[in-house]
C-alpha cells in the first residue's frame, strides 16, 4: 500500500475514545461532558442526602423538607436556574463548532448514503476537485469545514476525537468543523439509525503533516493508468458492467451510483470501515457483498469465476 499510511495514532476500534480530544473543536465538547457529569453527580448527591434526611433525619428537619417553600425552590427554581445556566454555558462553549466556512478555509463535502460515505474535496468556489469514499484526509493544524448532506435518509457524522456529532438531513446542508493537532487515524461512525446495516457504516479520518497531505492530494488528482499486468482484470471489470455504477478517472468507467474507485487500492478499508483492504477482501466483496454487509446496495456477482474475481481484485488493488 502507499507510503502515506501514517504509523502514529492508529484506529483503536469502535467505539473510539470519546473523552480523548485530539483537536481544538473536540476539546470544548470534552470539557462540557465533564461539566455535565459533575453537575449530575452533585445533583444526585443532593437528592440522596435530601432523601436520607426525609427518611431518617430529625423530626424538625423532615418537617422543613415538607414545606411549600422548599418544594418550590427544589422542584422549580433549582432546575430552571441550573438547566438555564448549563444551556447558556454549553452554547457559548460550542458556538464555533458549526460556523459557516470562512474564506480560504479548507472545505470537504461529506454525503451520507445507505450505507457509506461519499467524500468530495472542494476548491475555494465550492467546486469538486477530488472524490473519495469512506475516508477523509486532512492536514494537521488546520481547521476543516465539513459540509454534511444526505441523499436518502437522516444520517449523523460523529468523529469523537476531532469534533462533535451532527445530523445529515436530506435537502439541507449542515456544517461541522474539526481539526487534528497531530497526524494519525481517527475513527468515525454514523450515529443516527438509518436502517439496515447502520452499525456497519463507519469511516476514518486520516490526518497528515501538511507536506504529506499535499503529496496525497497530488496523487489523488492524477487519473489512473492501469499496468499491463492487470489487463485481464480491466476486461473483467468492463465485462461485468462495474463502470455503470463506479467511476475510474482516466477510463471509460463513469458511473456515479457507487463509490469512486479511482484510487480504491490506497484505501484502508472496504465496505465503509468493516474490512481491511487487500486483494482477498476485494474478491470476497465483489463475489457476495451481501453476505458481508447485508442490505448494502451492491449486488452479488456469482457469475464471475474464481479466477475472474482474482483478476478484477488485482486490478482494483493496483489503483493507488
Amino acid at each position: 500500500m502507499t507510503a502515506d499510511r501514517i504509523a502514529t495514532d492508529s484506529l483503536r476500534g469502535w467505539p473510539p475514545p470519546v473523552l480523548d480530544p485530539a483537536g481544538p473543536f473536540a476539546a470544548p465538547l470534552n470539557l462540557l461532558t465533564w461539566v455535565l457529569i459533575g453537575v449530575v453527580m452533585v445533583t444526585l448527591l443532593v437528592v440522596v442526602v435530601t432523601l436520607g434526611v426525609a427518611l431518617f433525619g430529625p423530626r424538625a428537619w423532615r418537617k422543613a423538607l415538607g414545606g411549600e417553600r422548599l418544594v418550590w425552590i427544589a422542584g422549580l427554581g433549582f432546575p430552571v436556574v441550573v438547566l438555564s445556566a448549563l444551556l447558556v454555558y454549553g452554547l457559548a462553549l460550542t458556538a464555533r463548532l458549526s460556523d459557516a466556512p470562512r474564506p480560504g478555509e479548507m472545505r470537504i463535502r461529506v454525503t451520507g448514503e445507505m450505507w457509506w460515505w461519499r467524500v468530495a474535496y472542494l476548491d475555494a468556489g465550492g467546486r469538486e476537485t477530488l472524490q473519495d469514499a469512506n475516508e477523509i484526509h486532512i492536514p494537521t493544524g488546520r481547521p476543516i469545514a465539513l459540509e454534511l448532506e444526505s441523499i436518502d435518509v437522516i444520517h449523523a457524522l460523529w468523529i469523537p476525537r476531532l469534533g462533535g456529532k451532527l445530523d445529515m438531513i436530506p435537502g439541507r446542508r449542515n456544517i461541522l468543523r474539526l481539526q487534528a493537532d497531530r497526524p494519525g487515524e481517527y475513527g468515525g461512525q454514523c450515529a443516527e439509525f438509518c436502517g439496515g446495516p447502520h452499525a456497519l457504516m463507519a469511516l476514518v479520518v486520516v490526518a497528515h503533516d501538511p507536506a504529506d497531505f499535499e503529496a496525497w492530494r497530488a496523487r489523488g488528482l492524477k487519473p489512473v493508468s492501469p499496468s499491463p499486468a492487470v489487463a485481464v482484470g480491466v476486461q473483467v471489470f468492463r465485462k461485468a458492467g462495474c463502470g455503470a455504477c463506479h467511476t475510474v478517472r482516466g477510463t471509460d468507467a463513469n458511473g456515479v451510483a457507487g463509490p469512486d474507485l479511482t484510487h480504491v487500492g490506497a484505501r484502508r478499508t472496504l465496505g465503509a470501515g468493516i474490512l481491511p483492504n487487500n486483494q482477498g477482501t476485494l474478491a470476497g466483496w465483489i463475489a457476495d457483498s451481501q453476505a458481508i454487509k447485508p442490505g448494502n446496495r451492491m449486488p452479488a456477482y456469482p457469475v464471475l469465476s474464481g479466477q475472474e474475481l482474482r483478476d478484477v481484485a488485482a486490478y482494483l488493488d493496483s489503483l493507488e
